[in-house]
């Protein structure tokens, strides 16, 4: 029996897919599978994992013959998963020898239906770990309880799939809005927290997540951005009404995290970007609209200043809590 599932998207991954795969071998088993999705690369990717096929022990490739998106090569690896569990890596990043036997440790041991961990952000030399939002730890408890509060930064905020182990058993809970090509993983985690019955957040800092990578879609401006919206149309669209506030707070942030980055964008794209923004905020509860913006630092409010007109401007003291939550 398979205990665990690696599913490992990459996309013309040439440069780091050989490092993400050396660190899956220090964490090789014989119960464990590691499928790696290419999705349509154009570079050596195929080559380079093809070489890792005698080192890797359970290695299993699939390969799409044009790019789906992240979303979709993440649910192309779900279905070919045959563990008890599942994790999910990219393809650009690494992980610390023994990581999975102990996030494996840590599911069966606690019994719950998944389990959160913290990771290490890595820019260039510099390594900052980042801890998943919730003082609890090693303690099961109920998903939904850790959505609010609205203002504090809660697991909702912490949207990374790679980092935690989940119960294959989730089944459709587990797979991503495949419409999407980014933000695919905020609907995604206000689905988890609101339907799974149980998690639990543990101290463990395993993965090694390659921020500033050029060609990813946090460095892109391109129309794929637009999707963010989608995402949060997703989110609004199943929000139970309790966790509104939240959802607004979390939309209200990404917005003007996205909007202080607007020079990547061209003036056109801008523009649609601003225009979609303001349709969605104007859709919204004006009162939390208004109590999100007034908890906000004064760039960040002046960065949404374009798409929220009719708002009054906010008291210049306020909780900056927003670029946490970004």
């Amino acid at each position: 029996m398979t205990t665990l599932s690696v599913v490992v998207p990459v996309r013309d991954g040439e440069r780091y897919i050989a490092d993400a795969l050396t660190s899956l071998c220090r964490n090789a088993r014989h119960d464990f599978e590691f499928i790696v999705v290419d999705d349509g690369s154009v570079d050596g990717t195929g080559e380079v994992v093809a070489d890792f096929a005698g080192e890797l022990p359970g290695l299993t490739v699939v390969r799409n013959p044009s790019p789906v998106g992240l979303a979709d090569a993440r649910n192309t690896g779900l279905s070919a998963a045959t563990g008890r569990y599942v994790t999910f890596m990219d393809g650009d990043d690494w992980l610390a020898p023994g990581y999975l036997t102990r996030l494996v440790e840590a599911i069966d041991g606690l019994g719950c239906d998944f389990v959160r961990a913290d990771h290490v952000q890595v820019e260039g030399r510099k390594r900052v770990v980042h801890r998943a939002p919730a003082a609890r730890r090693g303690a099961v408890l109920d998903p939904c309880d850790a959505i609010l509060p609205a203002d504090v930064r809660t697991m909702v905020d912490y949207p990374y799939a790679w980092a935690g182990i989940y119960r294959r058993s989730l089944g459709d809970l587990l797979r991503f809005p495949g419409s999407l090509h980014t933000a695919e993983d905020r609907p995604w985690i206000w689905r988890l927290h609101q339907e799974a019955a149980s998690f639990a957040v543990v101290s463990l800092a395993g993965v090694f997540y390659r921020r500033m990578v050029a060609g990813s879609l946090t460095q892109v401006g391109d129309e794929r951005q637009l999707h963010f919206f989608d995402a949060f149309e997703l989110v609004f669209k199943d929000v139970e009404p309790r966790f509104l506030p939240k959802a607004v707070r979390n939309f209200c942030a990404l917005l003007g995290h996205h909007l202080e980055l607007g020079d990547r964008f061209t003036p056109e794209l801008r523009a649609r970007f601003e225009e979609r923004g303001a349709q969605m905020l104007r859709a919204l509860p004006v009162e939390l609209v208004a109590g999100s913006v007034a908890r906000m630092s004064a760039e960040r409010e002046a960065a949404l200043r374009p798409v929220l007109p009719d708002l009054p401007p906010s008291p210049h003291v306020r909780v900056r809590r927003d670029r946490e939550e970004t």
